[in-house]
């Protein structure tokens, strides 16, 4: 067995941070306020027919779930920090611009699955998109495998700071 970390574990810092916070949040805040709603539910008498004492163990058993999911993947996970031998490549959280062949301007984060989300623009490594990127540099061109068909992208930035609203 390799002690490379396989690429579904891989996280960047602030990912790992962000699981961890979320942990926190739902152990230390969440879990408690959860719990007393139940205690308080339970003391009005008959459970089978108490629907704030069901929806409450309800939530419990998720809270409960995301805990022990979280725990183990921060035993997993591998936290891949930045060097500055990856500058002029695109590596695991590199942030990229590319256009495509209609002048359409593209901004991505490469990150782990873990950290994936649309709204941010931060694609996980194991995306098509990312796995076209990987390796690449400025004015390299990028061939996407979709299942609209090829989509062809050139590299016009890659940084491993977020970019600038303005540029």
């Amino acid at each position: 067995m390799s002690n490379t970390p396989s690429r579904a574990n891989l996280i960047t810092r602030e990912g790992r941070v962000a699981l961890e916070k979320e942990l926190d949040h739902l152990w230390r805040v969440e879990r408690r306020q959860v719990t007393q709603a139940v205690t308080e539910a339970a003391a009005h008498g008959d459970r089978s027919e108490n629907a704030e004492y069901k929806e409450g163990k309800r939530r419990l058993r998720e809270i409960d779930r995301r805990i022990r999911f979280l725990r183990k993947r921060l035993d997993v996970v591998h936290v891949v920090e930045y060097s500055p031998v990856q500058d002029g490549k695109v590596f695991f959280g590199a942030w990229v611009e590319l256009e495509n062949d209609d002048g359409q301007i593209a901004r991505y984060r490469i990150v782990g699955a873990d950290e994936f989300d649309p709204k941010k623009n931060a694609i996980s490594v194991n995306s098509p998109m990312a796995r076209a990127l990987i390796g690449k540099v400025v004015d390299d061109e990028v061939v996407v495998h979709t299942p609209e068909g090829k989509k062809n992208w050139y590299v016009n930035a890659i940084q491993y700071q977020p970019f600038n609203e303005n540029s």
